[in-house]
């Protein structure tokens, strides 16, 4: 790692990351690489996530699920429709996303640190 990316804790704490549940999911038109997904954060909070995820996950995988997401970072328009948050992956072998999802059911809207 390079020594001019690191933070400081306090830089780190203001990251705010969340599991949210995948309540709807559908594939962006035109685009082979985006879904757009409705998720809950817990009670009536419910976002819209643009995930570049699409050649990894039908929207079949991903209604259900647990994911980690990035809650606080500014709206962001991707192919015309706002994305209220980053959905966190790492990349397998075959550059296909993984995402990040906890090993055992939390409530929605659960602050990782």
């Amino acid at each position: 790692m390079e020594e001019n990316n690191l933070i400081n804790f306090d830089e780190f704490l203001k990251v705010d990351l969340r599991v949210v549940k995948v309540l709807e999911a559908e594939e962006v038109p035109e685009s082979n690489k985006l879904l757009k997904l409705k998720v809950s954060m817990g009670g009536e909070e419910q976002r819209q996530i643009i995930a570049g995820i699409k050649k990894a996950y039908s929207p079949d995988d991903l209604v259900g699920k647990q994911v980690v997401i990035v809650a606080n970072l500014e709206p962001r328009k991707l192919a015309g429709l706002e994305s209220q948050g980053m959905i966190l992956a790492a990349h397998d072998e075959e550059d296909k996303a993984v995402l990040v999802s906890p090993v055992k059911e939390v409530p929605e809207g659960t602050r990782l640190g």
